[in-house]
């Protein structure tokens, strides 16, 4: 096993000797709190929002600086286009694009792909304006779903 590790956090240790006097005690006090909230703060988020941007709690590395990427669930209830608000000038780009959907029998994944033949596959792109999701002429229908976008964010 490698020791050059990047993820050694958010371990959190389980005991720690408090001491008795005051000024060393809220010191110690303070130091077990920064490491609480950072090692809280060091884990992936689930939350799925559907009207607004959830941060995900992720740390990407690009560029010498962390970014963190935001996160937003799209409800479909059929192939074609869905907006989806985002302004790509303020984005570094998306790190995630997925999602379900169901014929009303089968749940499928998006993109769905079918391997014994291409015209059966749902393709999603994301433009700068919409979401677009495309059946291919034998594709299973898409009576409802969701799409996930998660982004790197500048701002």
């Amino acid at each position: 096993m490698s020791t050059n590790i990047v993820n050694q956090v958010p371990f959190l240790r389980t005991s720690r000797n408090f001491p008795q006097d005051a000024q060393p005690l809220s010191v110690e006090i303070n130091r077990s709190y920064v490491d609480t909230a950072e090692k809280v703060n060091d884990r992936v988020i689930g939350i799925f929002p559907t009207t607004r941007p959830a941060i995900t709690g992720e740390k990407w590395f690009m560029g010498g600086t962390h970014q963190q990427t935001l996160r937003q669930v799209y409800p479909i209830s059929a192939a074609g286009n869905t907006a989806h608000n985002i302004n790509f000038a303020q984005i570094y780009g998306f790190t995630r694009i997925f999602g379900t959907f169901t014929d009303g029998t089968n749940w499928y994944p998006l993109p769905y792909v079918d391997a014994a033949a291409a015209t059966n596959q749902v393709e999603i792109i994301v433009t700068s304006a919409q979401i677009q999701i495309t059946r291919g002429a034998g594709a299973p229908a898409i009576t409802k779903g969701f799409v996930v976008l998660e982004w790197l964010s500048n701002v």
